[in-house]
């Protein structure tokens, strides 16, 4: 079995920017806060975020909270105050005047239309997926079979920059999913087709899921062996790690992967607020 070397690696601003406002896109933020989060000052991440974007920060903020208005809007939403005040307008004016600049019609006109695909929407930027120079040899367990819930969406090889909005629903609804387990959250990959699409739940461990309510994913994880990576370095790099994994220790490794979901393990050291403290990433293998 070849082992790979350990390496720390570093997140670049705009990585850490774009997991910020993913995964923060309903609250309030300003440049100063994610210029923070970035660990740079707020010259440096308006100069990087442009220089990897081609997009201004506040602008790409303010388009993407556009872009998942638009959506509500063409799915019926009926209260257009309450979205421009999620989306952090203050008024149903000013959110109409912003709506209208960005994509040259009115929220009442994509309700009325029930479609949003004629509009120029703004899609999350996916981070970075090139693969580390070196990654630390992982630990082996085998692990009993336990249950998952939690929100969950089915992701595509070009929407997986939805992910981290996903967990920052996981923190609003994760005190309603009952008969939970622990205090450790699970970032499960589960239901994968020929094609790269994959169902993702961002959820907790459940002793059963008799009373869950039916706006959760689900899924039982079975007994199974898995290589265990410790990823130290911040969530956004985690595409990084993994196609690692996928694309040059599995390779290398004499093993195969097992047709079972893998997940991501978050214990009490990992910080949801700013992306550090690390995790791991179950790869369930075989012979």
């Amino acid at each position: 079995m070849t082992a790979l070397r350990t390496r720390t690696t570093t997140v670049n601003p705009a990585q850490r920017a774009l997991w910020y406002i993913e995964s923060h896109l309903a609250e309030p933020m300003t440049l100063d806060e994610i210029a923070a989060i970035s660990g740079v000052s707020r010259f440096h991440i308006v100069r990087a975020f442009a220089a990897a974007t081609g997009l201004p920060v506040m602008r790409y903020v303010r388009a993407r909270r556009l872009t998942e208005a638009a959506r509500s809007l063409a799915n019926g939403a009926p209260d257009i105050l309450s979205l421009a005040l999620e989306a952090d307008y203050g008024s149903h004016e000013a959110f109409t005047r912003a709506f209208r600049d960005q994509f040259g019609t009115t929220p009442e006109a994509v309700r009325a239309a029930t479609c949003a695909s004629h509009l120029k929407l703004q899609e999350p930027i996916l981070m970075d997926s090139t693969m580390l120079d070196h990654l630390a040899p992982p630990r082996f367990e085998t692990a009993k079979a336990f249950l998952v819930a939690g929100p969950a969406e089915r992701i595509s090889c070009d929407n997986g920059a939805m992910i981290p909005g996903l967990w920052h629903r996981f923190h609003q609804e994760v005190a309603d999913i009952p008969a939970r387990v622990g205090n450790v959250a699970y970032g499960v990959c589960c239901n994968g087709d020929d094609a790269g699409n994959f169902d993702y739940i961002a959820g907790v461990e459940v002793a059963d899921f008799s009373d869950l309510p039916r706006r959760f994913g689900r899924i039982r994880i079975p007994e199974q062996r898995y290589a265990v990576f410790t990823h130290t370095d911040h969530v956004a790099s985690i595409r990084r790690t993994v196609n690692t994994i996928w694309n040059q220790w599995l390779p290398a490794s004499g093993l195969k992967a097992a047709d079972a979901p893998n997940f991501e393990r978050y214990d009490e050291k990992f910080d949801p607020a700013t992306g550090n403290g690390g995790f791991e990433i179950w790869m369930p293998v075989r012979e």
